[in-house]
């Protein structure tokens, strides 16, 4: 199995770089973020990676004038949406934009399992992620350092392709693949000294461990 990984976060050229082998890198677009980035400083950050990595904004319920502005900048080529976006927001996005959209399903239950089927005609692909617990304070939408249990999303036949997401490390990484089943992983703070702080040294050690599996 050729396992795909997606670095979430990038925020200095350092990190870029160490992320070079990466098949995925994400900039994230939501300025509450510790790892947010505006378009210029993406931009730039982009002529550091190799040309076979794809390019993913993450967005967290962004009007059309936020994603333009991106896309002036960075010829992105996927959308992430991370927020409560709906199946029409996803679907007009992705007639607006021209561009796939990934639509992040936030995971606790097996009810949150079920309600992915509604972006089944919507989106191109999902990114299934944990969803803080309600008396969790300070949370994001993402990169939150939590993992959900894998057994809920293992052994289905998904009409789209899906990465997983939610507190992987290189620690847990070969169980979280065997657990779930997923043939993409998508990490951020998993990879990082301090929320907002990429270790290039923890970037190498997970892609290394992905390629291993």
């Amino acid at each position: 199995m050729n396992l795909k990984v997606k670095i979430c976060g990038i925020n200095s050229a350092l990190a870029a770089q160490s992320a070079g082998e990466a098949d995925f890198i994400g900039f994230v677009f939501y300025p509450p973020s510790p790892r947010a980035v505006n378009p210029e400083e993406a931009a730039r950050l982009a002529g550091h990676l190799l040309p076979s990595a794809k390019k993913v904004g993450l967005f967290v319920d962004a009007e059309d004038a936020a994603i333009a502005a991106a896309l002036a900048h960075l010829p992105l080529d996927i959308l992430q949406f991370h927020g409560e976006e709906s199946p029409d927001r996803v679907r007009d996005a992705r007639k607006k934009f021209n561009l796939p959209v990934m639509k992040a399903i936030k995971i606790a239950g097996p009810e949150d399992v079920e309600a992915a089927s509604a972006y089944f005609e919507a989106a191109d692909s999902l990114l299934f992620d944990a969803k803080p617990p309600a008396k969790m304070k300070k949370t994001l939408p993402g990169g939150n350092a939590l993992a959900f249990d894998w057994k809920l999303i293992a052994g289905r036949d998904w009409p789209l392709p899906w990465m997983l997401s939610g507190g992987l490390a290189v620690e847990n990484l070969a169980v979280a693949v065997k657990t779930s089943g997923t043939r993409a992983v998508d990490v951020s703070s998993g990879v990082e000294d301090e929320p907002g702080r990429k270790s290039p040294a923890k970037i190498r050690a997970f892609i290394q461990a992905a390629a291993r599996l």
